[in-house]
This record gives structure tokens, sequence and C-alpha cells, in this order.
């Protein structure tokens, strides 16, 4: 027995088990929606609705709610524009596993009514939101570095004195041999007395005027 059933736009054929994704619901996690409207119910008797079959309704179990494979939209102006534009998109949806399909009597069953996310206020959404139990993350064990220290014995290293050995060092070190100073150099004025003396230039003779 198959039914086809009707929801965000769009149409589904599903059976008992079928695990199929609709647009996003106004349900959490482990809760059970019925679909009222069925186009069709298929089986030893098919009937068609005109447009909806009476009576007949399609129950689910809501698994998670999910989002779709990533859609990349990329705009380019041409011509006189060097504008470009790239936006990306996962729609949201709901993931759910059918689980029975009733021909008749859905007006009695008592099951919440599938209805759409877009369809419902945001404080219902946020109520909802709120009452879906969430995982918590599993904690790390702490473990304080003053236990660990208590935990381990410190290792205890006897230093060497550092000055002791660099006096032993400065001892065996043999002695360098004392720098020979420069020799004096000769006053200025010495050098002066030494030196010969010019003779004087001799006055140049005045020339004769030319007759």
């Amino acid at each position: 027995m198959f039914a086809v059933l009707k929801t965000g736009g769009k149409q589904y054929k599903v059976q008992a088990g079928d695990v199929l994704r609709v647009e996003k619901l106004a349900a959490a996690a482990g809760e059970t929606v019925q679909f009222n409207e069925i186009l069709m119910v298929g089986g030893d008797k098919p009937v068609l609705g005109a447009p909806l079959v009476s009576g007949a309704a399609v129950q689910a179990t809501v698994i998670d709610q999910i989002k779709g494979e990533k859609l990349i939209h990329f705009v380019k102006r041409r011509r006189k524009h060097g504008s470009k534009r790239t936006k990306g998109h996962r729609q949201q949806l709901t993931l759910l596993r059918v689980t029975d399909i009733l021909a008749s009597g859905a007006d009695k069953s008592g099951v919440k009514a599938a209805v759409g996310a877009g369809s419902v206020s945001a404080a219902e959404m946020a109520a909802l939101a709120a009452s879906t139990p969430t995982k918590a993350p599993a904690k790390k064990a702490a473990t304080s570095k003053a236990a660990d220290a208590a935990e381990k014995p410190a290792k205890v290293v006897a230093k060497k004195p550092a000055a002791a050995k660099a006096e032993v060092v400065k001892a065996d070190a043999p002695k360098k041999a004392p720098a020979k100073k420069a020799a004096p150099k000769k006053d200025a004025a010495e050098k002066k007395a030494a030196a010969p003396k010019k003779a004087p230039a001799k006055p140049k003779a005045a020339k004769a005027d030319k007759a």
C-alpha cells in the first residue's frame, strides 16, 4: 500500500518504512506528525482524490532537523558593469520516517498535524527549539598541575659551583709574557736643533733703468 502526499509545495509517493526529506516542519526530533493532504491512496483498491482523499492520512516520525546540500549562486553583470556576486545557500529540511498509512479515520487519530515552519510564529519556533533535548558535550577530565607534581617526585640534581671551577681554570692557565714597551719618541725640539740651518737668501740686485 502506498500514498501520494503533498507538503511544502511538493508531492511524495511513500510507503510504510520510507525515509524522506521534506521542507522544514514545526516539529521536534522524536515527535509523530500526520500529513492530511493525501492526493491518492494505492493498493488493491486505489482511490484518487478530488483533489484530496477524505479521511486518509500518512503518519511519520521526525528523525532530525537537517540542512540540504550547499548551492552556489553566482551573478555577473556584463557590458559596462564589472560587478560580481556569489551567494551560498543550504535549505532547511526535516528528515522523517513513514510509520503508517491510513485509508480512513484520520480525523480520530489524535496525532499532531504536520505544519510547515514558515506558517508558525517565531515565538512558537523558539519554544519548540527550547523543548528539543540537546546533547551536552563531554567534559574532559581536568588534572591540576599541583596534583601531578605531588604524584611525581621532583628530580634533584646537585649543581657544581661555577666560581670554584673558574678559579681552577685560571690557576692552570700559563701566564703571558709582559708586552714590550715602545721606544720613546724624540722631542720635536731636538729634531729641529739637529737639522742644518739654511743660509739666508741674497737680495736681488735692482735692474738698471733702460736709457
